[in-house]
This record gives structure tokens, C-alpha cells and sequence, in this order.
């Protein structure tokens, strides 16, 4: 009798951006012949994908380590903290191998190595859309590795490298082949989504009888004419980011868009060395709004970073009263080790960092309810993610899954809808931060 698959357990922490490489690396396997074991106790050899952008997520990563060594003890590691493998050694000799992020091909010869393949290319069948961990009706389609930005809290360039576009081609195939496989959303992720194809010069490339270039509004124009929705993430708000707003006023591109800004202040934005940090972002998000009303904007912030005074801390919470965004999240600053800020003066107290981030997510929250209030009593389509006790847990284009809130549909056929297809719902009330909805008549 024929000796079972090799079996390979996986833990993938950190970003989406890490869960795509994750899943680039199960396809791999899985295409040579590997099981994905659902357990420690399951599986022959363990990969865990790590992250390492700030002190809590080393940490996480280390614990993840550590737990998979002691109930496998067989571990190669992977990932952001893998660019810094003493860190992992120091504290976890024993695992078999380190090795840093997006080395794909590294990782797989590591677990060829210390665990060999039996490849049965008669038995074993990968779907053309590969080995995904997300549900089945939504993925994430990443455009690019790394950064050419030098934010001083950031390490992601030292750690991944600059810009690296993928060619236009490429990315509108995996789109094609994530729709056929019945994805009805495309989160578009990288670590600087409007500078993609910079790198590349803009080149065209050859699809179907046109050439397109390798640029960031050709690239959601043509997503936009594939069907699923596009959502766009880690957008930087540069000049020519004002171009895809027609296309979402035209309903191409879900009208939602992921920007970080980071902070309000100019002083603060200068000593972050953000890029655009000198335009004049209000006067941008006005004239957006005034194009496309519907437009959802979220957001990132960084409270007490150092040199941050109380004016400071006051001009942003000022910049966000009148910037009314619709999602925001916030982290108190923290040192990351081989960040630039480490150097700078001034550094706040944590008691500080503390009372200025529940400010700051109290004065978010009452924008946040008052947002979502005004939605109330209005038509949207939402696409269904689970039924929970005979209510559809669903979201609507103002909604990412995971990061953003929830629809929330009750009533009579609510518990009824498919997953993963769209439904058209009213608005009934609001929450904090989700709505309250029933079927539309």
C-alpha cells in the first residue's frame, strides 16, 4: 500500500499581504504533492509565516514559534521577522530553518529538504485559482512587494525591499482566474498601491489585442470591467489618485478607498518623513466628496510619536473632526527596532500615548455613529459573508471584511441568503460602528 502525502502544517500571521504570500506557498506545496495538515499533532513539519512591524507582532511571532515547536518540534519559519533571524535563533534555536519574506522558493526547498515530496501528478489537483485562506467569495489580489517611502516609523523597506511591481498582465490573469473560481470581491493590497508599476516605467503590456500600461488607474479600470467588486487598499494619496474617482462614480470600482494618513499635523507628518505630506489633504477629500458623496474613506493613525505636543495632538484631532472619515483605526506609537524614529527627541510618556488615543477614539466614534446614522432608511447591496442564528452577517461597499463594521440583516428570508452572493437590503438602524438591515421589498 502507497505511503500517505507529507503532511504540512501552517501558521500565517500579520497583514493580508502575509496571507497572500501564505497562500502562494500552499499552492506551491499543495501542487507538489503536500497535505495541509488542520493540526499540530496532524502534520509532519510546521511553516509559520511571521510578522515583525511592530514590538507586539515580534512578540506574537515568537509565541507563535515557540508553540509550534513545542506540540511538533519540527518548525521552519518564514516571513517580515525572518529578516531578522537572530532574533528568531536567539530565543528558538531549534528550528530548522529561517528564512525572510517573500522567499516562496526558499520555503519550499526548506520543507523539500527536511520533508521530501511524493509527487503523484495523477492524484494530485490544485485548482487553477490556487490555495486560498480566505472564504471562497472573497481574495486578495497583491500588485507589489515593497516600499520605496523611508517613513521613520516603517522597517518594511529594510525588511522587503523597495517597490517591486508585478506586470499588469499577471495580476488581470490571477483576477481572471479568482472570478471563474466564484470570487465576487478583489481586495486590491500592497504596501504602496498608487505607486504601483513606478518601478516599471508605466510599461504596457500585451492583453488580449491591446497593450496596457502598468499603472495604477489602468490597472483598476481594467479590474473594474471583470465583474467581482474592487476594492482598493493602501492608497497613498498622490495627485493623479484623483483620476479613479470617476471610475467609481461610474460603479467600476467600489467607491471606497484605503488611505494612510497617519497623522494631522504637518510638523508631525515632516518628522514621520510621509510622502504627499504637504498637500493639502482636506481640500482633496472635499472635492472627492463633492464628486462622489458616497465615497467611504478609512484610515490609519499614529498617536505620540515622538515630538508630538498637545498642539499637535489638537490640530489632528481638529484635522479629523473636519476630514469626517468613516473608518479609522489608531496605535499608539511604539518603538520598532531598526526604525529611523528611534533616534528622534522628545519621546512621549505612555501615560500620554494612552489618554491621547482614547481622545482620539472617542472623537472618531461620534463621527463614526453619525456616518452610519445618516444611512439609515436607505437601499444598498450588501454580499453575504456567514448566517448566524438566522441572521446574515453581511457587508456593504463601505465595509472590508475583517477591518471594517458589519450589515447585520434580519427577518423574514434573511436566514436564507446564500453565502458569498449579494443581496439587496433596507436600512434600519445604526450602531457605533455597523447597521441594521432587512431584505428589500
Amino acid at each position: 500500500m502507497a505511503s500517505r502525502n507529507p503532511r504540512v502544517g501552517f501558521v500565517s500571521l500579520g497583514c493580508p499581504k502575509a496571507l497572500v504570500d501564505s497562500e502562494r506557498i500552499l499552492t506551491q506545496l499543495r501542487a507538489e504533492g503536500y497535505e495541509v495538515a488542520p493540526s499540530y499533532e496532524a502534520a509532519d513539519l510546521v511553516v509559520v509565516n511571521t510578522c515583525g512591524f511592530i514590538d507586539d507582532a515580534v512578540h506574537e511571532s515568537l509565541d507563535a514559534i515557540g508553540e509550534a515547536l513545542a506540540q511538533n518540534g519540527r518548525v521552519i519559519v518564514t516571513g517580515c521577522l525572518g529578516a531578522r533571524p537572530e532574533k528568531i535563533t536567539a530565543r528558538h534555536p531549534a528550528v530548522l530553518k529561517v528564512t525572510g519574506p517573500h522567499a516562496y522558493e526558499e520555503v519550499v526547498g526548506a520543507v523539500h529538504e527536511h520533508l521530501p515530496p511524493q509527487h503523484d501528478p495523477f492524484m494530485d489537483l490544485v485548482p487553477p485559482q490556487g490555495i486560498r485562506l480566505t472564504p471562497r467569495h472573497y481574495a486578495y489580489l497583491k500588485i507589489s512587494e515593497g516600499c520605496n517611502h523611508r517613513c521613520r516609523f516603517c522597517i518594511i523597506p529594510s525588511m522587503c525591499g523597495d517597490l517591486a511591481s508585478r506586470p499588469i498582465d499577471q495580476v488581470l490573469n490571477e483576477a481572471i482566474r479568482l472570478r471563474n473560481a466564484g470570487v465576487r470581491e478583489l481586495l486590491v493590497i500592497s504596501q504602496d498601491t498608487s505607486a504601483y508599476g513606478a518601478d516599471l516605467k508605466y510599461r504596457a503590456e500585451q492583453w488580449g489585442n491591446r497593450e496596457i500600461p502598468s499603472r495604477f488607474v489602468d490597472l483598476a479600470r481594467e479590474l473594474g470591467e471583470l465583474g467581482p467588486w474592487v476594492r482598493l487598499h493602501y492608497v497613498y494619496p498622490y495627485p493623479h489618485v484623483d483620476a479613479v474617482i470617476p471610475l467609481m462614480a461610474e460603479g467600476r470600482v467600489l467607491p471606497y478607498l484605503d488611505i494612510p494618513f497617519q497623522h494631522g499635523s504637518p510638523r508631525i507628518l515632516k518628522l514621520m518623513r510621509r510622502p504627499a505630506h504637504a498637500v493639502n489633504t482636506l481640500e482633496r477629500i472635499r472635492r472627492w466628496r463633492s464628486e462622489l458623496p458616497q465615497l467611504t474613506i478609512r484610515s490609519t493613525f499614529i498617536v505620540g510619536f515622538p515630538g508630538e505636543t498637545e498642539d499637535d495632538f489638537r490640530i489632528l484631532l481638529d484635522w479629523l473632526e473636519e476630514a469626517e472619515l468613516d473608518r479609522v483605526g489608531c496605535f499608539r506609537y511604539s518603538p520598532v527596532e531598526g526604525a529611523a524614529a528611534n533616534a528622534l527627541p522628545d519621546p512621549v510618556p505612555d501615560e500620554i500615548k494612552e489618554e491621547r488615543w482614547h481622545r482620539f477614539m472617542q472623537a472618531q466614534q461620534k463621527i463614526s455613529s453619525r456616518r452610519l446614522a445618516s444611512r439609515v432608511g436607505r437601499h444598498m447591496r450588501v454580499l453575504v459573508d456567514a448566517i448566524e442564528d438566522g441572521v446574515a452577517i453581511a457587508r456593504s461597499e463601505a465595509d472590508a471584511p475583517e477591518i471594517d463594521g458589519v450589515v447585520r440583516v434580519r427577518g423574514r428570508g434573511a436566514g436564507k441568503l446564500p453565502v458569498g452572493e449579494f443581496a439587496d437590503v433596507l436600512v434600519t438602524g445604526a450602531s457605533e460602528y455597523g447597521l441594521e438591515a432587512k431584505l428589500a421589498s
